[in-house]
């Protein structure tokens, strides 16, 4: 288990987001310490995804504050986020299918412009995209595309790593892949916002757990108090 100083990198305070009328996160509190792993566990429709995407700029806060440090964030342009050292892979990925997996690193290496020297200590790390390098990431595996997703997120050198639904789908084999890449990170110092519905995958990662009911932030818990107390799960996620 890690522990780290308990700063916090990422601060989210009373932010309110709506798609269109409807009022989806209510007065959201979230912290993320620097170099910790941050469970956000909840049903479907309880707010976590669009949490995500509001750290991004990708729904508009109405109301609150989202800092990365002292920086606010909720003033900045969905494109301008990434630049500031988050980095966001989606559910679903969202890789470019016609381009080849080094034009895929490429795009993430632009957004920051790093070097090529960040692309090979990425590759590093999945050393089987090396060998797909000129493979279109369309024709990729499952597990594969979702590791292109994360070492393209990786090519920004984020400080904050935010993932959405990373198991969702893959083989045990890869699930176990991804948590072992999530692990160096946080030894390497990056903190991540990990939000999955799979909550036994990841458990064993998580410094902290937040759970999230109806758009509202609950109780942010140290992972031991979560296995403690299996209560708490089939609670807020409808399992045990």
């Amino acid at each position: 288990m890690n522990h780290a100083p308990a700063t916090d990198v990422l601060t989210i305070s009373g932010l309110d987001c709506f798609y269109g009328n409807v009022q989806v996160l209510h007065r959201l509190d979230l912290s993320l310490r620097r170099g910790e792993v941050l469970c956000v566990v909840g049903r479907n429709g309880a707010g976590k995804t669009t949490t995500l995407k509001a750290i991004m700029g990708l729904v508009p806060a109405r109301a609150g504050s989202i800092r990365l440090g002292a920086r606010e964030l909720t003033a900045l342009a969905p494109h301008e986020v990434p630049r500031t050292g988050i980095a966001y892979v989606p559910q679903g990925r969202r890789l470019f299918a016609e381009m080849t997996v080094a034009e895929n690193l490429e795009i993430g290496l632009m957004t920051r412009r790093k070097s090529r020297a960040v692309r090979e200590a990425v590759l590093e790390l999945f050393p089987l995209l090396r060998e797909r390098l000129g493979q279109r990431s369309g024709t990729l595996s499952g597990g594969e595309q979702q590791m292109l997703a994360m070492a393209r997120a990786l090519c920004l050198e984020p400080e904050v790593l935010l993932l959405d639904e990373p198991t969702e789908g893959l083989m045990p084999s890869m699930i176990a892949k991804i948590r072992d890449i999530v692990a160096t990170l946080r030894q390497r110092g990056v903190s991540a916002i990990l939000v999955e519905q799979r909550v036994d995958a990841v458990l064993s990662l998580a410094d902290r757990v937040a759970f999230i009911e109806n758009g509202r932030s609950r109780e942010t818990l140290a992972v031991e108090a979560v296995r403690a107390d299996p209560q708490l799960l089939q609670r807020y996620v409808g399992v045990g």
